[in-house]
């Protein structure tokens, strides 16, 4: 079954000095609608030190769908001046991973892959977003634009516009509710 987000079912979580939009209510529910759709998204963002510890940023959630940011830091930066892939690659899988636990039940990666198309520098505000492209039984498929917003640098600020700098693919498998896991992301 191909899924993709139902836009009036879109939950935002805002990031830390946002405003909760009209309509919504604490913990990301949406009056008639999913009851707190985004929550599992959430909890697991908030769980998730090695993401936080980076400054990424989950900035929405919603059935399959979500949005993380990430400011590309000197500690980030290689030996040739630009951002290494690795932490491209983890802020596309933090953004995969919110997408697919969106639902609920506990879901890790089986596999992910990633294209570079352009670098990233230092100061550049990154935005990565992630959209269910097919769920079947307890697999999924999500594919993940990481984007430098326009007029990134220091002081950017963020908008979804900007250059496509890498794009990722990334599979699913859900583990079931309340189980730990154990390997994946």
């Amino acid at each position: 079954m191909v899924a993709s987000p139902d836009p009036q079912r879109k939950v935002v979580i805002p990031v830390s000095g946002s405003t909760v939009p009209s309509g919504a209510v604490p913990g990301g529910a949406v009056p008639g609608g999913a009851g707190g759709v985004a929550a599992p998204a959430r909890a697991m963002f908030d769980a998730d030190a090695s993401s936080r510890s980076l400054g990424i940023e989950l900035a929405e959630a919603a059935d399959g769908y979500a949005v993380a940011r990430m400011r590309i830091t000197e500690r980030m930066v290689n030996g040739h001046g630009i951002a290494h892939g690795g932490y491209l690659f983890l802020l596309a899988d933090t953004a995969f991973a919110c997408a697919c636990n969106s639902y609920g039940p506990a879901t890790v990666a089986s596999g992910a892959e990633i294209t570079f198309i352009a670098s990233a520098r230092l100061g550049d505000l990154l935005t990565a977003t992630a959209t269910e492209r097919a769920r079947y039984g307890r697999n999924g498929i999500y594919d993940v634009t990481v984007r430098r917003a326009a007029g990134s640098g220091p002081g950017g600020d963020g908008g979804p516009g900007g250059e496509a700098i890498a794009e990722f693919r990334g599979r699913s498998r859900t583990i079931g509710r309340g189980q730990q896991a154990e390997a994946g992301g």
